[in-house]
């Protein structure tokens, strides 16, 4: 076979063949075998021939040996890894130096072309070989022409070889078209399993990096939050320690209380779980008690108010849901300095929408910020196919809206 096999105007470079397969191998042992079998059977037709002396069918004997020693030596390899090039010419030209002195000398060695002719297609390309069976065959047509009496006893002789090449041709022509296609095919297939495993492989790294950019967000949205809750808790408790321990002993309570519910939440994400919040209650509840939480936490009124109906929504969106109301109450507390929070949950032409708002300072929102909370809430919205919209303005208060489809 050639080293590149054309495909649709384009060249497809095909890769070494060796090693050899073994299903190869096992084949071209038919090979090796006919060749034996059809090379035998030509010496004992030359050697039982007695019409011929015996010095001349020893001489072909031992040109029948040369050939033999010249096929395993340097073509039986050609043909056996597929090589078409300039050595299958030279492997030819040997044959030729040892053919054409044989059927000189015993016209019985001219059935050798039954061996021949196969191995012309295993080591040239179709135009090439076709030519090589049309000069080998007028080897002993021109014997014989040189030898007859009478050239009308040429006849029979000359349509039978026309017979064979013809036959030959074809033959040979169609087996290597189906080896091409087969290697084509082959190649193919290879190509296929590579482009198969190389998907594979970017689609594990596609869900490694969105594993991680979840992971990341749901630590921030709840470890990150809850510690620093406990923190600003525990800080106040110390500011109101002396002068006032009763008040210092609820911030302790809070804290103590945010902590746990925040150590459910890192086992829920360890365990791969639903949020703790939602666990055996759904989004509406959980976003009250996220309320009530927050106004304890932090003194400011916060009201959550629930309309609309609409069937019971998937988990993961919950999660989104909820995740997106603990940030934008996370960054009330952080930044906002507001007096009043409200969280509003609307069923709504089959999307749900969630806004938290604030009365608070607000902020730039075309200002870059250094911030992971609403860039990781936008992206985990956005997988979510919904869409996330921050309202916000110096002195105006903010607004955080997210909608999901159901």
């Amino acid at each position: 076979m050639p080293d590149h096999l054309p495909l649709a105007g384009s060249t497809l470079p095909v890769t070494a063949p060796a090693p050899v397969p073994d299903s190869w191998s096992g084949r071209y042992r038919l090979w090796d075998s006919y060749f034996a079998l059809a090379g035998a059977g030509v010496a004992v037709v030359v050697t039982a021939d007695t019409w011929w002396s015996p010095a001349t069918r020893v001489g072909c004997l031992a040109l029948f040996l040369a050939l033999a020693c010249w096929y395993l030596g340097f073509g039986r390899r050609l043909m056996r890894e597929s090589i078409e090039d300039w050595r299958g010419y030279l492997y030819l030209a040997g044959v030729a130096l040892l053919y054409v002195p044989a059927v000189l000398l015993n016209g019985n060695a001219s059935f050798l072309l039954f061996v021949l002719c196969p191995q012309m297609f295993m080591v040239l390309p179709a135009v090439p070989a076709v030519l090589a069976v049309v000069l080998f065959n007028s080897v002993h047509i021109v014997v014989l022409a040189t030898r007859l009496p009478d050239l009308g006893d040429l006849v029979a002789p000359l349509l039978v070889a026309v017979i064979v090449v013809f036959v030959v041709c074809v033959l040979g022509v169609w087996s290597q078209r189906t080896v091409y296609e087969s290697a084509r095919r082959a190649y193919l297939i290879a190509q296929l399993e590579r482009t198969r495993a190389e998907l594979a492989e970017l689609s594990h790294q596609a869900g490694i990096a969105a594993e991680r950019q979840r992971l990341a967000a749901d630590i921030h949205d709840t470890v990150a939050q809850g510690l620093s809750s406990v923190v600003m808790l525990v800080q106040a408790a110390e500011a109101d320690l002396d002068g006032a321990p009763d008040r210092a002993r609820q911030h302790l309570a809070l804290a103590r209380q945010t902590a746990r519910e925040n150590l459910v939440d890192v086992r829920t994400l360890v365990a791969a779980l639903t949020p703790a919040q939602l666990a055996g209650a759904p989004l509406e509840r959980a976003l009250h008690r996220l309320a009530e939480r927050f106004s304890q936490q932090t003194g400011v009124p916060t009201n959550c108010v629930v309309s609309g109906t609409g069937p019971a929504s998937r988990t993961d969106l919950e999660v989104v849901l909820l995740r997106a109301a603990q940030e934008a109450l996370a960054n009330v507390r952080r930044h906002a300095d507001a007096r009043a929070v409200a969280v509003l949950l609307c069923h709504d032409d089959g999307r749900i929408a969630l806004e938290i708002a604030d009365d608070g300072t607000g902020f730039d929102v075309d200002a870059a910020t250094d911030g992971y909370g609403l860039a990781g809430l936008r992206a985990r919205v956005e997988q979510a196919g919904g869409s996330l919209v921050v309202r916000s303005a110096p002195g105006a208060g903010t607004t955080v809206r997210v909608e999901v489809p159901y």
